[in-house]
């Protein structure tokens, strides 16, 4: 089977990208055939089919640069063009969209109904029924008002970054995706990586009754075969984007008065220098920024970590960061929101609290380090247990394929 991967990005710029290398390997390793199409990027890897990926707005050159970025957010013909071409040359059996919306654009969707590649998506976010796909508000409040057709509401709300412009664009770009090109309905199918996304969709998405749907949680790479006991320092440790919707403030309004906990903190992203002046205003000493890791060294502080922390405060669909903690049978402790509360068991594989709130997450970071060493040994077995059971690579092969046969 020849299929044909589709993302906005060809190097991992988040989740989305590395479930889509994830699966490519995956589907190369039981000898099905991968073609990619993307835009291009300074930072993409090498392809043997970067020749047809289309310019993105930071490669597109010319003085009419900025009305070309408008007008491809919207509808991106140049790479209806590029995918057409690519399609004549490889000839997909179906296709599958990680990322597209403003960046690739709805454009490429009739030339794949043109040539009768069936598409699948993976719903790696909200922005088929929110402009600003974290369903928040400029405020940073959890956001449902515009219930899957009052669009206008995000820009009253300035839903998108606190801005009117930024949050006019989005909500232009969702009305005539919608509305107008009716984009959405184009997909076959979709592949759902929590069952609280796949709820969160069917009330605004009527015509998915229709369609043939999968809930499949991300897999890991590789799952360890025995259970690891941490050594050297005791620290608890976040890994990941540092953004406002990740919970990273009320993480360090947790510990900073926690002197026996040390957290460590591995990322990058637009809160990583206010998050580091508070951290140098309150003079916590307990906390260090690692930067951007990557590779065998992020492995190693995932293995010896105490626990991984995931604060979110938003709809997190099916965190890499849990899946990845649990593969080297390391506990989580993570917010009551979005697909989170699925995948921790509490009191087994971690602890959960209430997103948003400082002290509960206090007092649960208490209660994870008073655990007896009994206690907390048995809490890595059931954390590797749970990751053998739900995010096994040869399982998640199974199920997808299987899905692929259904549109063929």
């Amino acid at each position: 089977m020849k299929i044909l991967q589709i993302d906005a990005y060809h190097h991992i710029l988040g989740g989305a990208e590395k479930v889509m290398f994830n699966t490519a390997e995956l589907l190369k390793e039981h000898g099905h055939d991968v073609v990619f199409f993307s835009l291009c990027w300074d930072e993409n890897f090498d392809s043997e089919y970067s020749s047809y990926f289309a310019p993105s707005r930071e490669s597109r050159t010319g003085l009419l640069r900025p009305l070309k970025n408008v007008a491809s957010y919207f509808y991106y013909t140049e790479a209806a063009k590029k995918i057409g071409q690519l399609i004549e040359v490889e000839h997909p059996d179906i296709a599958q969209i990680h990322l597209m919306w403003g960046n690739i654009s709805p454009s490429i969707l009739d030339v794949l109904k043109k040539y009768n590649v069936p598409v699948i998506m993976t719903v790696h976010d909200y922005r088929m029924v929110c402009p600003a796909y974290v369903f928040k508000n400029g405020k940073g409040n959890i956001c449902e008002e515009c219930d899957g057709h009052k669009f206008w509401k995000c820009i009253t709300n300035k839903c998108c970054k606190d801005s009117y412009s930024m949050s006019l664009m989005m909500t232009a770009e969702i009305y005539f995706r919608n509305k107008v090109l009716h984009a959405p309905e184009k997909i076959d199918g979709f592949l759902f990586v929590s069952n609280f996304a796949k709820e969160k969709h069917e009330p605004y998405m009527p015509f998915l009754k229709d369609r043939k749907t999968v809930v499949m949680y991300n897999f890991s790479e590789g799952i360890d075969a025995e259970r690891n006991i941490p050594s050297g320092e005791k620290y608890i440790l976040y890994f990941g984007r540092l953004s406002k919707e990740k919970g990273v403030h009320t993480l360090l309004n947790a510990v900073k008065d926690l002197n026996n906990v040390q957290l460590k903190i591995v990322g990058t992203g637009s809160e990583e220098v206010l998050l580091k002046n508070f951290v140098a205003e309150n003079n916590i000493k307990n906390v260090e920024f690692l930067g951007y890791k990557q590779g065998d060294e992020l492995k190693s502080l995932v293995k010896n970590a105490y626990f991984i922390i995931v604060p979110s405060e938003w709809y997190e669909n099916n965190p890499m960061t849990i899946i990845e903690a649990y593969s080297a049978s390391t506990p989580v402790i993570g917010s009551r929101i979005g697909g989170i509360p699925e995948i921790i068991v509490d009191g087994e594989t971690g602890f959960s609290f209430k997103w948003g709130d400082v002290a509960e997450l206090r007092s649960v970071i208490l209660k994870a380090d008073a655990l007896s060493r009994d206690e907390y040994l048995q809490m890595r077995r059931k954390a590797l247990d749970f990751a053998h059971k739900h995010f096994d690579r040869e399982d998640y092969y199974n199920r997808l394929i299987n899905f692929y046969k259904e549109f063929l």
